[in-house]
C-alpha cells in the first residue's frame, strides 16, 4: 500500500487545489470529501470514488474494509499531510477523491408526483447545506438550484450539509431553464415572495409541486414572481419582513408534507 509523509508531494499539492479552489474542481470534474458517514453517502448515493486516504493513527485498515469493498486506490498519509488536506477542526483521519456529477436538469429522475425544493441564486455555503438537510429530512425528490452563485462542491457546502449534498437528487440551470423544465413536467411551482401571494398554509400541494425560495437580501427575481401557479408568503409577526432561507423552506417542505399524508 502506498503512503505518502510529504506535504510537496505533486499528488497532495493536487488535492489542495482541489479543496481551495472551484476552478480546478470544474476542470478536474473531482472534489474531496472528509469523514465516513460522508464517504459512505457518496458511495450510496452513486459518487464514483477514485482515492480513499487514511491517517493510520486515527482508523486502521480493517476499518476502511466497509468503504473499500470495490477495487479503490487506498493511500496512507502521515498527520502533516492530513491536517494539510483536512478542513475540520474535529477529525476522523479519513478522505476521499470523488467525481463530480453533472447535475443537468434532465438527468432528473421524477416519481409521479414529485415533491422539489428549488433554491434561487443561494450565495452562501452554509446556506445551502443546510437546505440539503431539509431536503434530506422531508425526503423530497430533488433540490434545483436557479442561477447557482458558489460551486455545489465547495468544501464548506459538503460539511454543512454533513452528506446531505450525495443523498437528493440536485440539479443546476438559470430561472429560464428551470422554470421551462417545471411547466414540461406539469409541476406547479408556488414562490416565496410578497408580492400577489397566499398564506403558504392555503395553498394545495397534493400534486406534483416545486416549491420556490431566494436569498433574503433580494428575494426572487421576476421570472418567479410573475410565471408561478401562486406566490406564497409566510406570515410574519414581528419586526422584520423576512427570515433564513434555509428555515422557510423547512416550513414550506414540511407543510407540503403534512398535506400528503407523509
Amino acid at each position: 500500500m502506498k503512503k505518502i509523509e510529504s506535504v510537496q508531494n505533486s499528488f497532495i499539492k493536487s488535492l489542495v487545489q482541489l479543496q481551495e479552489k472551484a476552478k480546478v474542481r470544474k476542470q478536474e470534474g473531482k472534489f474531496l470529501i472528509e469523514g465516513k458517514r460522508e464517504i459512505e453517502l457518496a458511495l450510496k448515493g452513486g459518487y464514483e470514488i477514485e482515492t480513499i486516504l487514511f491517517l493510520p493513527e486515527i482508523i486502521s485498515e480493517n476499518q476502511l474494509s466497509e468503504l473499500t469493498t470495490k477495487h479503490l486506490n487506498v493511500i496512507k498519509i502521515s498527520k502533516e499531510v492530513y491536517q494539510k488536506l483536512a478542513y475540520r477542526d474535529t477529525t476522523e483521519g479519513l478522505l476521499a477523491v470523488a467525481k463530480t456529477k453533472k447535475l443537468n436538469l434532465s438527468e432528473l429522475k421524477l416519481s409521479k408526483n414529485p415533491l422539489i425544493l428549488v433554491a434561487e441564486a443561494i450565495e452562501k455555503p452554509g446556506n445551502l447545506g443546510a437546505i440539503l438537510r431539509t431536503a434530506d429530512a422531508a425526503n423530497i425528490d430533488a433540490v434545483i438550484i436557479a442561477n447557482p452563485k458558489t460551486d455545489l462542491y465547495n468544501p464548506n457546502i459538503v460539511r454543512s450539509s454533513v452528506g446531505c449534498l450525495f443523498t437528493r437528487q440536485i440539479a443546476t440551470g438559470t430561472s429560464e431553464e428551470v422554470v421551462q423544465f417545471l411547466k414540461e413536467n406539469n409541476i406547479n411551482f408556488y414562490s416565496a415572495t410578497l408580492q400577489n401571494s397566499n398564506s403558504y398554509h392555503v395553498e394545495d400541494y397534493t400534486q406534483p409541486t416545486a416549491l420556490v425560495v431566494g436569498t433574503e437580501a433580494t428575494g426572487l427575481t421576476e421570472i418567479w414572481r410573475t410565471e408561478s401557479t401562486q406566490n406564497i408568503v409566510i406570515p410574519m409577526q414581528g419586526e422584520i419582513d423576512s427570515m433564513n432561507v434555509s428555515v422557510a423552506a423547512a416550513i414550506l417542505l414540511f407543510e407540503a408534507k403534512r398535506q400528503r399524508g407523509l
